[in-house]
């Protein structure tokens, strides 16, 4: 499998001195998602955890809604120099009666490690096959619960504490316990690797739990929540205006700027108590 961190030589300059020393970066490499051995998305993300991603992200579009949709997962061989197994293609087949997803120009499924599919497509997507309702979910959270999370996903955040260089998401259950945590370079293969961790473990739909972002809240990250069932959304910067709006019209309770024991409860603060 390809490697979470790499090691490459650097100057640094510091305190008016010149020095060579060896740096970790985080690694980023292209993983392209197959479904019945047709490309279906191309995604740089960080070496890890690829069949989990893969899983969240055929959730998040809605083009599956359990483990059981799911018949296999399998890397593709001989895609590297030599014929050697890079990694970086998986191709998944959906159980027998799970229509494929619908591919055209309207609907692009490449995305970057920066930003994931987002767009008037997403948006309509998430209205059209949301098969979970968060606004069902009268589960509740303590502001002291949520004051604690940041830190207990930093905590779990081993590639980043080597290298400064990656997004965090973890899923918590309401009483703060942590269920998962996962690394990439990419926020939303982050929140993908988390949920398909979900879908594996047979856990979805996501009920009475906060899903944590290390970054911002976009809309994309409301989405995907939405589309597992995720009644709290929280992260540690802000949210975009299309993120607040998604999450009112589906019942997700969106918290910005969770920095020590402050806090903005954008939609549906009825959840948050004290």
């Amino acid at each position: 499998m390809g490697r979470v961190t790499v090691r490459r030589p650097v100057v640094t300059y510091a305190r008016g001195t010149f020095r060579k020393r060896v740096d970790a970066l985080a690694a980023e490499e292209p993983l392209e998602l197959r479904v019945g051995g047709k490309a279906l998305s191309v995604t740089m993300r960080t070496p890890g955890q690829d069949v989990e991603l893969a899983h969240g992200f055929l959730l998040s579009e809605g083009v599956i809604g359990g483990l059981e949709d799911i018949a296999v997962a399998r890397f593709c061989e001989g895609t590297g120099p030599d014929g050697m197994n890079t990694y970086n293609v998986l191709d998944l087949s959906l159980a027998d009666g799970v229509a494929p997803p619908e591919v055209g120009v309207e609907r692009n499924f490449y995305t970057t490690s920066s930003c994931g599919v987002c767009g008037k497509a997403a948006l309509d997507a998430v209205k059209l096959k949301t098969r979970f309702s968060p606004a069902a979910d009268t589960s509740t959270v303590d502001v002291k619960v949520l004051a604690a999370l940041p830190d207990e996903l930093r905590e779990r955040q081993k590639v980043f504490a080597s290298t400064g260089g990656l997004h965090a998401a973890g899923l918590f259950t309401t009483s703060g316990e942590a269920l998962v945590v996962r690394e990439d370079v990419g926020r939303h293969n982050a929140v993908d690797k988390v949920l398909g961790w979900a879908v594996l473990q047979n856990r979805i739909p996501l009920g009475g739990t906060v899903l944590m972002v290390s970054g911002r809240a976009s809309f994309e990250l409301v989405q995907k929540a939405t589309m597992a069932g995720v009644p709290v959304l929280a992260a540690v910067s802000a949210p975009s205006s299309l993120a607040a709006e998604l999450a009112e019209e589906q019942g997700v309770t969106l918290i910005g700027f969770l920095r020590g024991d402050s806090m903005n409860v954008y939609t549906c603060a009825e959840r948050v108590v004290a």
